[in-house]
């Protein structure tokens, strides 16, 4: 049995890409969402998740761009090569995870899961306060941020999705003992920006039996985007057409795939995963 959790990142970032994630939720197979603190339409993302109630809301942590919620009027490092110069003390992850979280909490939306702005938690320090935000605030599932190798093509993004590969067996250790879990494998980093119909097709038909992730970034590039400090502009409205298309549907019919939220998702953790 397939199943997998389709999960648009950034809702909260920009109008356009919280219209691009409600309809890749309401038109093709996007069932979960990542919702940033800090992000400049929070407001509006969490009018929309009241709205809709049926689309699963998690928490997209950030250390990487925007203001610190933990304290407010500083603004976070932009790039990761600056949080890396600078790294944060633990102690410092955790309150401003915890400051994210809370923020989401008052605006009456309790995530279902984690994950992180750049993928940052799979540095093993990052992971570590993830992990106890997770626990202390009861929530079940956290992002494994190692692709499949599936539909690698060479550039950039291979080549850290490759060098990320040697971290996956400590994150599966540090979780072992969390009471957060993980699905069996993850996909979508190594063609986020660029995602193609035929690409996902390929990989709907080559996903193993377990529970995937799948994460995509879909969006309208209005002002507020093309503004932004992101390469993924143009990218978005792409990535929001290959979700909707009939013949990604057709796909998941006919790979058998059931495309579920974290909020179905439930029991003790699997001996497959964590």
């Amino acid at each position: 049995m397939t199943r997998l959790a389709v999960n648009a990142d950034d809702f909260g970032f920009t109008p356009g890409v919280n219209e691009g994630i409600l309809r890749s939720y309401l038109r093709g197979i996007v069932r979960s969402t990542s919702l940033m603190a800090n992000g400049s339409a929070l407001k509006q993302a969490v009018r929309i998740a009241q709205e809709h109630p049926g689309l699963d809301v998690g928490c997209h942590l950030t250390l990487v761009q925007g203001e610190s919620l933990a304290r407010p009027g500083t603004q976070l490092p932009d790039s990761l090569a600056k949080l890396l110069a600078n790294f944060p003390s633990r102690e410092g992850m955790v309150a401003e995870f915890r400051a994210q979280i809370e923020s989401l909490l008052s605006h009456g939306i309790r995530p279902t899961h984690l994950d992180t702005h750049k993928h940052v938690h799979f540095l093993p320090p990052v992971l570590d306060a993830v992990a106890l935000v997770a626990d202390e605030y009861s929530i079940s599932w956290i992002r494994k941020p190692f692709d499949l190798p599936v539909g690698w093509q060479p550039g950039l993004r291979a080549v850290l999705g490759l060098a990320t590969q040697p971290l996956r067996i400590p994150f599966e250790e540090r979780l072992q003992g969390a009471a957060c879990r993980t699905t069996d494998y993850f996909s979508g980093f190594v063609v986020t920006g660029s995602l193609t119909g035929s690409w996902l097709a390929s990989l709907l038909a080559a996903l193993p039996d377990g529970l995937g992730e799948f994460v995509c970034h879909p969006g309208i590039c209005g002002p507020e985007l093309h503004e932004a400090g992101t390469r993924l502009k143009e990218s978005r409205e792409a990535e929001m057409e290959v979700l909707c298309s009939p013949a990604v549907k057709r796909a998941v019919v006919e790979h058998g795939v059931e495309i579920v939220s974290f909020r179905e998702l439930s029991g003790p953790k699997a001996a497959s995963g964590y």
